[in-house]
């Protein structure tokens, strides 16, 4: 596919009659950078046009701008619009084994990526290297367990992001209620209750298989038994 068009002050138009609102002869450079303005705010289109401008002593602007398709865009762009390519040097491996392989890539960057967000692996502010160890450990161990919350929230129906988990269910807090007690002896006595959680947190307790208690043990209690 391919046509013309002439060039006009108020830019390119395809009316026969657009040579006539030209009244002054336009330069090439600016008949140019009034075409790459137009690409560039298409950029993705871009690449289907070829377009040249030539002279043409016809039309009052004294310059034709000349386009066509190229049908070999077109025809990668039906095939590629709305396709997920993945590209390997390995010509023996089945599209499920290339899928597979390509998922476990990407899972191990998530896991890099959790483990300096979410777990706090990086930086190390830790100087010895007892200390450093022992970082990387907790880290390692916190991470197994994001990954058992991972395979629980998506046996659950739930998807497979522990961060929204840990969102939700960190909204639920406990509160301590401190009575005197009568026998004068100025004791107190401290309960510990959980808080009700709401109504999209019960749900999602529900689906996890978890009930939380009506009351906690203070820890002070807790290290004297």
């Amino acid at each position: 596919m391919n046509g013309s068009l002439n060039a006009s002050k108020k830019g390119f138009s395809r009316w026969p009659d657009a040579s006539t609102r030209a009244r002054t002869r336009w330069s090439v450079a600016k008949l140019e950078r009034q075409v790459g303005r137009l690409l560039e705010r298409n950029s993705r289109s871009a690449a289907r046009y070829s377009i040249a401008i030539s002279e043409d002593d016809s039309v009052p602007a004294k310059l034709k701008l000349q386009w066509n398709t190229h049908s070999q865009w077109e025809d990668w762009a039906n095939l590629t619009e709305g396709t997920y390519i993945l590209r390997s040097n390995i010509h023996d491996w089945t599209d499920e084994e290339l899928w597979k392989t390509y998922i476990q890539l990407s899972e191990a960057e998530a896991a890099f990526r959790i483990h300096k967000s979410d777990l706090c692996i990086r930086p190390i502010w830790h100087r010895k290297q007892g200390r450093i160890k022992a970082h990387i450990l907790i880290c390692f161990l916190a991470y197994a367990l994001w990954k058992m919350l991972q395979k629980w929230q998506s046996r659950a129906g739930l998807g497979d992001s522990p961060r929204t988990i840990l969102t939700e269910l960190s909204r639920i807090h406990s509160a301590d209620i401190v009575l005197p007690l009568a026998d004068g002896s100025q004791r107190e006595l401290r309960l510990r209750c959980v808080v009700r959680p709401e109504r999209e947190q019960q749900l999602l307790l529900g689906r996890l298989g978890l009930s939380l208690p009506q009351r906690l043990r203070p820890p002070d209690l807790a290290a004297q038994m």
